[in-house]
């Protein structure tokens, strides 16, 4: 019996380094992501610097308005992490079982097996997932508001609460809403399929030399988000244009397609810069926060028999 269930006691562990990772680093990281959103669904700023957008974005709305949905940011990214490292460390060990059984060498995952894990935990993710995004999305957005400029003086604009923004979301858009950008965000599911399966290899390679630390964590983590964010990236900013389009329906392509003829080529990486600094650095800490975690959550888990014991 216990056999059965070490396994499924290491996938917990593995997903409560990775949900306790991701809180960390998207709290170090969320005003990245505020630029980026902003950025991919406000067409009239395309050109606007780093610095033009920070400043606006305090004129109208204080400091605060570079952390507008960091709440539900925070716990779409534990919920997010804990359902996708669950998933994949499950399909880990079947996988190195499978290799067990049949006599191979080496039970570390290949470059396929890994993009499969990737690709099962990546999609059960969006599923359960996106409505959270949808709903951060729109309230690190602003729309509505964010156009509109401030008198000197006047205070600025209070911000809308997680629980007021999905109110007003199923009110004038209906619960359909809730999945909007649902299909860009599955082919998106190829973003982590690339940064892990790169991870996982470079560290497999490190590994062969040498005990992996949280530093190259940080740095191998860095590394594959900063790959698979570049390639993926238009697809990043269809999803963020439908995930406040409202009633507006448009498919993927549509989405692509009226991007590129309304506002050229160049405007599917709007925000790139903040989105891959963000990214990188979040992936980076996410990677040596979660092998920490992981460390501590084992060990924890360890000696909490034995303080039963003695009781």
């Amino acid at each position: 019996m216990a056999a059965n269930t070490a396994p499924q006691s290491d996938n917990i562990a593995h997903a409560l380094a990775g949900a306790g990772g991701g809180l960390l680093s998207m709290t170090l990281t969320y005003p990245l992501i505020t630029l980026s959103t902003r950025a991919q669904i406000e067409s009239k700023r395309a050109q606007s610097s780093v610095l033009d957008a920070i400043r606006r974005i305090v004129e109208r709305e204080g400091v605060t308005g570079l952390y507008a949905g960091l709440e539900s940011a925070l716990f779409g990214i534990s919920v997010t992490n804990f359902v996708y490292y669950y998933w994949y460390e499950w399909t880990r060990v079947g996988f190195e079982r499978a290799a067990i059984k049949a006599g191979r060498l080496s039970k570390k995952l290949t470059t396929v097996e890994s993009m499969i894990a990737g690709a099962l935990a990546g999609s059960a993710t969006v599923l359960i997932t996106n409505p959270i995004w949808v709903v951060n999305t729109r309230m690190t957005a602003r729309k509505g508001d964010s156009d509109e400029e401030v008198l000197p003086g006047s205070a600025p604009r209070k911000a809308p609460s997680t629980l007021g923004t999905l109110l007003a979301l199923l009110k004038n858009d209906g619960p359909g809403a809730l999945f909007a950008g649902v299909i860009p965000a599955l082919v998106l599911v190829i973003n982590p399929i690339l940064q892990y399966t790169i991870f996982e290899q470079l560290k497999n390679y490190v590994a062969k030399k040498r005990r992996v630390t949280p530093t190259d964590a940080f740095f191998l983590g860095a590394l594959g988000k900063l790959m698979a964010t570049a390639i993926t990236y238009p697809y990043i900013t269809v999803k963020s244009r439908m995930h406040v389009a409202g009633k507006e329906k448009v498919t993927m392509s549509e989405g692509l397609k009226k991007i590129v003829r309304e506002e050229g080529w160049k405007s599917l990486y709007k925000g790139i810069g903040p989105k891959i600094t963000q990214s990188v650095i979040t992936a980076a800490f996410l990677f040596a926060f979660k092998d920490a975690l992981y460390g501590m959550t084992v060990r924890a888990r360890r000696k909490l028999p034995v303080k039963i014991a003695t009781k």
